[in-house]
């Protein structure tokens, strides 16, 4: 199972393989055309509530981890599912925006997707 994550920033390259962008709103600076991605997947983002909560602070990484998984657990269980094909098939990158790239909503869904099945 092949998953790389990247920011929507960077250059695409020929070894992504299904291209998804996980955030729940377009990023800025972006246009749609540019973005190169094969789908947009804004139901599996975090919800407003915990990333407002979240915010980008290092503190409160582990409790965001934590419900984060909580929500992925609770959710739709055949998006999931259809990504971890994708990335057993052709290779996975997870798109997101978040300028950190150790603590943001991606390294969360990898993780799930690679140790749940």
């Amino acid at each position: 199972m092949q998953i790389q994550l990247k920011r929507i920033y960077d250059q695409r390259d020929s070894d992504d393989g299904y291209r998804v962008l996980i955030d729940g709103m377009w990023p800025r600076g972006v246009a749609k055309e540019d973005a190169h991605i094969d789908e947009w997947c804004r139901e599996i983002a975090p919800s407003r509530d915990l990333l407002k909560w979240f915010g980008h602070d290092r503190d409160r990484w582990k409790g965001f981890y934590d419900a984060y998984r909580r929500e992925l657990r609770e959710g739709d269980s055949t998006l999931p599912q259809t990504l971890r094909e994708h990335a057993q098939n052709e290779g996975l990158t997870l798109l997101y925006a978040a300028r950190d790239e150790e603590c943001n909503n991606a390294v969360v869904l990898r993780d799930f997707l690679k140790r749940t099945h």
